[in-house]
């Protein structure tokens, strides 16, 4: 590791990790919670390989971001996959919640919001996620901390779209007022996660990952710290056909309210209920897309480089 860049005690960067940020070689931030919080266990383990395994293939480096025993731990070796992909006494992690997770030694996935901030401050730009948060549907229009995050951190975050769950319309607009950037990847339309269309319309098309660069380093040199958010459908012969996928939601979302769900318990319910809904088709269309973006955030961090 280059003994010139200081990170705070609480960080502990994997040797991998800190050999490519000292050499400077291209990296790809994933997140962790989708393993303890959106994935059952054994297919989170194994998805969060394979997506390091598509990164590799690229000649890119994945830096998996968690909190174990109150370190942000870049970089996850088997052993701490399998530990937070078994679940137990493991916490969602937002940014709000590092001070906490540290002082009192948590252990836990790091959100979207969590895993940007914490690549940023080791010097990552480049992050692959499944879908955002946003602006839940309902009458308490709940928004997640990932929007407020993007509009502060300069990332390139690959996603596929905005969690299907969510008002996706209410949170293209905060993304728009945030001054968060949106383009989409060999598309015109925001991907709904599961499916490719969502009938809503995205003002910037790319189709190479040096467009996506091109723009995001443009928008930073113009002084702008938010994030360029690259919407990626999901691969044609993994989405599901969007009406099928909202009767399966509009169900989950009405046994969620029967229940009094709420909080940071609502979207790991619902995805679950989801896939029950869809006898296992969201699963399949959710390991997919999350490799898919990982695929495309490594060919944006080589571009990156290149820049």
């Amino acid at each position: 590791m280059d003994k010139t860049v200081a990170f705070p005690p609480y960080y502990h960067l994997s040797e991998e990790v800190a050999q490519a940020l000292a050499l400077g070689r291209p990296m790809v931030a994933l997140e962790s919670t989708v393993i303890t919080h959106g994935l059952p266990y054994p297919q989170n383990v194994a998805l969060a390989k394979d997506m390091e395994m598509v990164v590799r293939q690229k000649g890119v480096t994945p830096a998996t971001i968690a909190v174990l025993d109150g370190v942000v731990s870049v970089g996850l070796d088997s052993e701490s996959l399998e530990r937070l992909g078994r679940g137990g006494d493991v916490h969602k992690i937002s940014s709000r919640d590092f001070g906490t997770a540290i002082t009192k030694k948590l252990s836990g996935g790091t959100t979207v919001a969590g895993t940007m901030s914490a690549a940023y401050a080791v010097g990552i730009r480049v992050f692959a996620t499944g879908g955002i948060g946003g602006v839940h549907r309902g009458a308490n229009r709940d928004v997640s901390a990932d929007l407020t995050q993007l509009a502060i951190t300069p990332l390139i975050v690959v996603c596929a779209g905005a969690k299907a769950i969510l008002d996706l319309p209410a949170t293209l607009e905060y993304l728009e007022t945030f001054s968060v950037p949106v383009v989409g990847y060999c598309t015109d339309e925001f991907p709904a996660f599961y499916s490719r269309s969502s009938g809503l319309k995205i003002s910037v098309r790319v189709d190479s990952p040096r467009e996506a660069v091109e723009i995001a380093w443009a928008h930073w040199e113009l002084g702008f710290k938010s994030a360029l958010l690259v919407a990626n459908p999901p691969p044609a012969g993994d989405a599901l056909p969007r009406e099928a996928v909202d009767g399966a939601i509009q169900t989950a979302l009405a046994e969620a309210e029967l229940h009094g769900i709420r909080g940071q318990e609502v979207t790991p319910f619902l995805l679950a209920r989801i896939s029950e809904l869809t006898s296992g088709a969201s699963l399949d269309a959710n390991l997919e897309l999350l490799k898919n973006n990982a695929r495309l955030g490594a060919d944006i961090a080589l571009a990156l480089a290149e820049r």
